[in-house]
């Protein structure tokens, strides 16, 4: 009798994302699930700087292509991106938004799951305090990835942002609200 060999769980990357006009942060990770407990790594991160000069419409253009190149290359099914946080200035939530809305349209055009995460909660689960600066994020990334070196503050995130969305898949529950752009 012949039976079929079931291949082993390929591993899931996802795409996670800090936005922000002029510095977005970007990760792309992936969980190998374990027998004993699942393995994080980072296969890319960094951020999509667009210069003073660059005026806000093409800052907005910049974020998507470079978004869409990294989705193209790493081939992410989820994406994970920052929820919107309370801003005293319409004018930073207005900018805020519109870059948010240039890498959630990047990911959505590619067809990825969109979840997103409060910053406190984000903060919360990587380094135990919601009230974190970005230097004790940065510093718990390191530890928890074993990197070898400290990423800049903005990928620092958007890495805390992955692995806050990775942990979240391992609890029931525990995935916060898928987002579908109309």
């Amino acid at each position: 009798m012949a039976g079929s060999a079931q291949s082993p769980p390929q591993p899931l990357r996802i795409l996670a994302i800090d936005p922000a006009l002029r510095n977005t942060g970007y990760a792309v990770l992936t969980v190998d699930p374990g027998v004993r407990r699942p393995v994080f790594r980072a296969l890319a991160y960094g951020v999509i700087s667009n210069k003073p000069s660059v005026r806000p419409s093409g800052c907005l253009v910049a974020i998507h292509a470079a978004l869409d190149d990294i989705i193209t290359e790493y081939k992410p099914e989820e994406c994970a991106v920052e929820g919107v946080i309370f801003v005293q200035s319409y004018r930073t939530a207005i900018t805020l938004g519109a870059a948010r809305g240039a890498a959630i349209l990047a990911a959505a055009r590619n067809g990825l799951s969109i979840f997103e995460y409060a910053p406190r909660r984000v903060k919360q689960a990587i380094v135990g305090k919601g009230s974190a600066d970005k230097q004790q994020v940065a510093f718990m990334i390191r530890a928890l990835l074993s990197m070898t070196e400290t990423p800049p503050p903005d990928a620092a995130d958007a890495l805390a942002i992955g692995l806050a969305h990775l942990h979240a898949r391992e609890r029931p529950g525990g995935l916060a609200k898928d987002i579908v752009p109309i």
